[in-house]
């Protein structure tokens, strides 16, 4: 029976130890709960301020980006006009395969024209040669002014590969421009000075025909008359070879200034703004001669609108022409804007009187056909005029002398430049003009009656630029396309993440709403508990709950020894 005292002894002691570790569990419980939401309380807190501030410098950054625009800025840079420029380097020396195809007129009825059994003649177009143009502008210097002069250079380079079965040293019937030439000019003197050409014509027995090479033709040919002159009028006739290509790539002793964008805006940059020292060529009476803000096919103004007109400069086309919109096209990838050279731009006077000025004659009548533009001032001082090839668009007067042979169509004459507006930089370009020589009476000039008050064409050339380098369409596509898409794209993204980072931060702000009222919630489980354990121990006395086990062992086994008396009596 004793072991019955001791096993209920130590039951009841394992209860009281039971009571008290629940107790002190209880209140560690109750503490790491604290500590818990404490933690979850400042961590809701602190994500929330978080994405506040990143909403903030997100939608902050984005507005920058809207307003300042660091695209623009990069492509100012990219834009620059000096050493070390991108634009300048490129202008300074086009990396581009630039072309002069040329394309003669052969004459293959010569024999019977001049015999008189033929009334017309009989043209054959022979071509093309083909020509490397290695553009550059040499001996650079930045005036304060905002512009730079150079010296421009065209040095040709024969390309047998692109000239097919032509070669330089085709044999031609061709008109012979000293006999003509000379001709007209002195077909107006008085009688002395045109008896004294026509005794050297018959000497030498020149013909207004002959047979040459291409090279010869286009590049300089010996003749009779033109040494004479050179001897007796050096003064008018300074060269000793006569050659029309070789007149159009003079360029000895020009100089041209251009404007570098540090003065009048970036719009401008490259653009000619004096020619040989003058804002226009001396040929001309302004408005007819200006060549101010004209381009030379490197570098058209940027930020182009639609209805801006742009004017393209050659020295070899004796003016700056008019460029007008025609349409819009996608060329290797870019958005651009197709030209061609304004329609009245070609007349003499006749039709618009704002061109009166390219005619010097007193009336009118006396001007040049449409179509016909007087350009002797530039190409020696002979009877020369500049047309489209086949005399495309021209009047059909033009036409009155001639067999065969010409045969005008647009897409093979007309001119075209297709140019990135944003840019201003040429993507394809196509320039087509025909020299001709414009004959007035010749009647009294020996050999020359037969081609009195007729239009001969010479040749026509075309300047053209057939599309960019591929390096050069990499460049431009990431300057005038990625970087700002991804700008624009890196913008949004930011305003957009500013929404999303507000939300966030919103709904992180209402978690630690809910912490809080389930923290409020705790505690009043908390209080219940904490009622419960104080009537609990209102039934046992102060003193009693901090008494040992051992004491509480005594207090037992008092009770139980009676409990053990009776049932060993029993």
């Amino acid at each position: 029976m004793k072991d019955y005292g001791i096993i209920l002894r130590g039951l009841l002691g394992r209860t009281y130890n039971a009571v008290q570790s629940t107790d002190t569990a209880v209140k560690e419980g109750k503490e790491i709960g604290n500590q818990n939401r404490k933690i979850k309380k400042i961590d809701a807190r602190k994500r929330a301020l978080i994405f506040v501030l990143f909403a903030v410098g997100s939608f902050l950054l984005g507005l920058f980006i809207m307003f300042v625009d660091p695209y623009h800025s990069i492509y100012k840079y990219k834009l620059k006009f000096g050493p070390g420029g991108e634009i300048f380097s490129i202008w300074e020396k086009p990396p581009v395969d630039l072309f002069l195809k040329v394309y003669l007129w052969n004459v293959t009825n010569s024999k019977e024209y001049m015999s008189g059994k033929d009334e017309k003649l009989q043209f054959q177009e022979v071509g093309p040669y083909v020509y490397r143009e290695l553009m550059s502008h040499n001996d650079i210097i930045f005036n304060d002014n905002g512009t730079l002069s150079s010296v421009p250079t065209h040095p040709l380079v024969w390309d047998p590969f692109l000239s097919g079965d032509r070669k330089e040293d085709d044999v031609l019937v061709l008109p012979n421009i000293a006999l003509l030439g000379i001709g007209d000019v002195v077909a107006t003197k008085n009688i002395f000075t045109r008896l004294g050409l026509n005794v050297i014509i018959r000497q030498s027995n020149s013909q207004p025909l002959v047979a040459m090479t291409a090279k010869e033709f286009m590049f300089g040919y010996k003749s009779t008359l033109v040494d004479l002159g050179n001897t007796f009028m050096p003064s008018w006739i300074y060269f000793s070879k006569l050659g029309l290509i070789d007149r159009m790539y003079d360029f000895k002793g020009d100089y041209e200034t251009v404007y570098t964008g540090t003065k009048l805006g970036i719009n401008n940059i490259g653009l000619v703004a004096t020619y040989n020292g003058a804002t226009k060529i001396p040929q001309w009476d302004s408005p007819c001669g200006d060549i101010q803000n004209s381009s030379d096919g490197t570098k058209f103004p940027g930020n182009i609108k639609p209805n801006d007109t742009l004017r393209f400069f050659r020295k070899s086309m004796c003016r700056a022409k008019s460029l007008v919109r025609v349409g819009e096209t996608v060329e290797d990838g870019f958005k651009s804007y197709v030209y061609n050279f304004d329609p009245e731009s070609d007349d003499n006077g006749r039709v618009h009187p704002k061109n009166r000025c390219f005619c010097k004659a007193k009336n009118i009548d006396q001007c040049h056909p449409k179509g016909l533009l007087d350009v002797r001032g530039c190409y020696y001082g002979f009877p020369i005029a500049l047309s489209y090839p086949h005399f495309f668009e021209g009047d059909k007067v033009l036409f009155n002398k001639v067999k065969s042979g010409l045969n005008p169509q647009k897409e093979k004459h007309q001119s075209y430049v297709i140019i990135e507006p944003n840019s201003g930089t040429p993507i394809k370009l196509a320039i087509r003009y025909q020299i001709n020589i414009f004959l007035g009476n010749l009647k009294n000039i020996a050999n020359s009656e037969k081609f009195s008050n007729m239009t001969l064409p010479l040749l026509w050339t075309e300047i053209g630029m057939y599309g960019l380098p591929t390096f050069l369409k990499i460049r431009f596509k990431l300057y005038l396309y990625i970087i700002p898409l991804a700008q624009t794209f890196f913008m949004y993204a930011l305003f957009v993440s500013s929404i999303f980072a507000c939300v966030y931060s919103l709904h992180k702000f209402l978690a630690y709403k809910r912490i809080e009222i389930t923290k409020s919630s705790l505690w009043m489980e908390d209080d219940i508990i904490l009622n419960i354990d104080k009537k609990l121990a209102s039934y046992i006395p102060e003193k009693q709950l901090d008494v040992n086990s051992k004491k509480m062992e005594v207090f037992f086994s008092n009770l139980v020894i009676p409990l053990n008396t009776s049932m060993e009596k029993a």
